[in-house]
């Protein structure tokens, strides 16, 4: 049986698969992978995003968001915008730059990250609280990041906990108090990416030990964080293949189990059953 699977996570529209970006699915399709789900970061990405999933209809599908490292000085200015390009898409209409808006099927990537800077701390405070209430309006998912501020990630998400849709906790990488922190949010999954597969990675153990299969989500996060044995290349979406093995043997259960299992979360939190059984 082919093993289907689904990458949640990866910048398809990024500049490093210029030269190449067709043939970058091609390999995804050979490699099993049915779906690549594609985050905006900022503005400018709002139209590569649309554009790229454009070239692949039904294939790669898009989401608005801004990212937390791109939290600026002028952030209400890119919000605004970026909020009157999501109420244009959801209603098929509109477009940017003569790029038409496609139907976003989450908001993000949003969060927080004080890993490099605390600069725009507040700011990142209010622009992630605002994209929460973005996805309580819209009922659309979150495509949350996080890198060194879970605790102020909590204290907001918890506010708006019973009207949240829920979503996905990219690229999870935590032990088991932190991973049990976010799964009390039970609309809510972890990303689980190339991190698994590193010699020093401790996802191995943590995950299987407090995590149910039913709460994962494939994705690579390409370019970046390619799993073993491509550490050190670009990343891309075939190489989730990589993940999914590795999954089935952390969790003692087939391949096949992990892909039916991660799709079947894929369609419960981005409400995609019609898209994915197409």
């Amino acid at each position: 049986m082919t093993l289907n699977y689904i990458d949640t996570h990866a910048h398809l529209d990024g500049t490093e698969f210029e030269a190449d970006r067709d043939e970058v699915v091609a390999r995804a399709r050979e490699a099993g992978v049915s779906r690549i789900f594609v985050p905006a970061i900022d503005l400018p990405s709002v139209k590569t995003v649309m554009e790229t999933c454009g070239r692949y209809p039904g294939y790669a599908f898009p989401m608005i968001g801004l990212h937390p490292e791109e939290v600026k000085a002028d952030w209400k200015d890119v919000l605004t915008e970026m909020k009157a390009l999501l109420d244009a898409s959801l209603k098929g209409e509109g477009s940017i730059d003569g790029t038409p808006l496609l139907r976003p099927i989450a908001v993000g990537e949003v969060g927080l990250d004080y890993y490099w800077s605390r600069e725009f701390e507040k700011e990142q405070l209010e622009v992630f609280e605002q994209q929460v209430c973005w996805s309580v309006e819209t009922r659309l998912p979150l495509m949350i990041h996080c890198r060194k501020a879970q605790n102020e990630l909590v204290h907001i998400l918890k506010q708006y906990e019973h009207d949240l849709p829920g979503g996905v906790f990219h690229c999870f990488t935590g032990n088991e108090r932190e991973a049990e922190e976010l799964l009390q949010f039970d609309r809510f999954v972890l990303g689980i990416g190339g991190v698994l597969t590193f010699k020093k990675s401790h996802l191995p153990d943590v995950l299987p030990a407090v995590v149910p299969l039913s709460r994962i989500v494939l994705e690579t996060d390409a370019p970046y964080m390619a799993p073993v044995p491509q550490r050190g290349k670009r990343n891309e979406s075939a190489f989730v293949l990589h993940v999914l093995q590795k999954l089935a043997d952390s969790y003692g259960v087939s391949q096949q189990q992990v892909a039916t299992m991660t799709t079947a979360t894929v369609s419960r939190v981005f409400h995609l059953a019609a898209e994915i059984s197409a």
